[in-house]
Formats: structure tokens, sequence, C-alpha cells
């Protein structure tokens, strides 16, 4: 099956557990009173999704592995992996938050090749091919042209809870330089939708200091096919292996580069 076609099954299946998970959400106040309930909350969307993805997905690409942990980083085994994120942003889903999507990602010798991210909520479908551009709903993707962080708008978050005392101290520190240029600073979750946001225009810039695939694999390559630039903070070539990533609009590269390639 070629990517092209491969794309449209991917599509028909995402939208369709999609469905499941928009009728899982309430935007009603949640009744979550300890870490426990939280977590429970988020394995159970986790589940119910599941099922509508993994059997159709790896029908769909005999042969092709599925990467079982979502918090996991750095780079696969050779050959073809799907990395799926059921509910991304699950912890906004759960609250009552609206910014949550479903992505699938078909990484292939550690390069996404192919992906689909759909936002039930707004009826929106996010897709792109290696080479063969970003579409928002078949409309094409492109970034912005600003060139100057003093009007430009950012954004950052963390990867998954328990992130390590050093890559705290780094947000906070990328955090503060960054607002010194006067630019509008976001700091949320899922990096998905920032990439997305990055790759259409919406957003300007977003950099994470963490390597968590299924939540940047869907949208890296989402900017690199709309004509962003996509590296890590140090403006090396970003890869599932990179400690971190920068996606900009082509004019503020080189700025970004410089406000965040020197927080160690």
């Amino acid at each position: 099956m070629s990517d092209n076609t491969l794309l449209a099954e991917v599509v028909t299946i995402v939208e369709t557990a999609g469905e499941l998970l928009r009728e899982r959400f309430t935007a009603e106040p949640p009744h979550l009173d300890d870490r426990e309930q939280v977590v429970a909350a988020i394995h159970a969307n986790d589940e119910a999704v599941l099922d509508l993805l993994r059997e159709p997905l790896l029908a769909a690409r005999p042969g092709a592995g599925w990467v079982e942990d979502e918090l996991e980083g750095g780079e696969l085994p050779a050959g073809e992996w799907w990395v799926v994120d059921p509910a991304e942003g699950n912890i906004n889903h759960i609250h009552g938050l609206t910014d949550w999507g479903l992505t699938a990602t078909l990484v292939r010798d550690n390069q996404p090749v192919l992906t689909v991210v759909h936002l039930p909520l707004a009826g929106t479908t996010y897709t792109a091919i290696a080479g063969g551009g970003a579409y928002q709903d078949g409309v094409p993707l492109s970034p912005s042209a600003k060139k100057s962080f003093d009007c430009a708008m950012v954004g950052t978050g963390q990867a998954k809870p328990g992130e390590s005392a050093e890559t705290y101290r780094r947000i906070g520190e990328s955090v503060t330089a960054v607002l010194a240029t006067g630019a509008a600073v976001r700091v949320s979750v899922p990096a998905t939708l920032q990439l997305i946001h990055v790759a259409a225009g919406r957003m300007d810039v977003f950099w994470q200091f963490s390597d968590v695939r299924s939540g940047l694999v869907a949208g890296a390559l989402l900017v690199a096919e709309a004509g962003g630039v996509l590296t890590d903070v140090r403006g090396e070539p970003w890869s599932v292996g990179s400690e971190s990533v920068l996606a900009t609009a082509p004019g503020l590269h080189g700025e970004a580069v410089e406000l965040l390639g020197g927080v160690r």
C-alpha cells in the first residue's frame, strides 16, 4: 500500500476513534479528588480508545511495530513503527478543557513519514506525508512570516509528569529569556497542538526540553512539511533521539537558537 493510500485509511481509523473520545468528553466540572483518580481517568480514556486504533492500524500496515509506552523517548529499532497517542492532551480532556485530540504517526527508520491528527471537538483533521506537504482538512498549511520576537506568539511546556529538576530549571530559564524579548509566551500542554499552531502560522515558535516521541513526531512532521524550521534548541537537525525540539517560522529560527541554545 502506498503512503497516499495508507493516509486515507489512517484518517478513517483515527476519526472513528475520535468519535468515541468525543463521546467520553464532558465540559462539566470533574469530580477528581486526588492523584489516584486523575491517573485512573487518564488510563480509562487510553484503554477505551486504543481498542479502536491498535488493531486497525496494525492491519493497515502489516509488519509495522507498535510503541506501547506513550512516555518513551529516544530512537526506535530500524523499520516501521506506529507511534500513537489515543488522547493527546488527556489531562485536559479529563478536566473538561478543550485542548486535546488523537494522533497516529508512522515512523520509518526513525523518521516520521505519515501522520494524522484529529481534533474531535473542532471536527478538524491535520495530515502530512513526508515530501507531500501538510494540510488542515485538505487545505495546505504554512508558517507565519514574522521576523522578530517582539511581536511573536511562542510556547513551551512539559512533556510528561515527573520531569527532572534540570528540565524544570531549563523550562523556567527559557521562559524568562523569551519573555524579555516582548514575546507572548504560552506554557501549556499538549505539545502536538502547539506544533500544529506553528505549522499553521497561528504561533511562531515552540520549544521543549524533552524527547517524548508520541508528543512530538506528529507535530514535527506537520511543521517540517508546512515549511517551518525544525531543529533542536541548539540548531542541530531534529530526530526522534534529540533531547529537545525547536519549531519556528523561518524568520525566527536564528533568534530562537540564540535565546534558547544557551540554556543548559
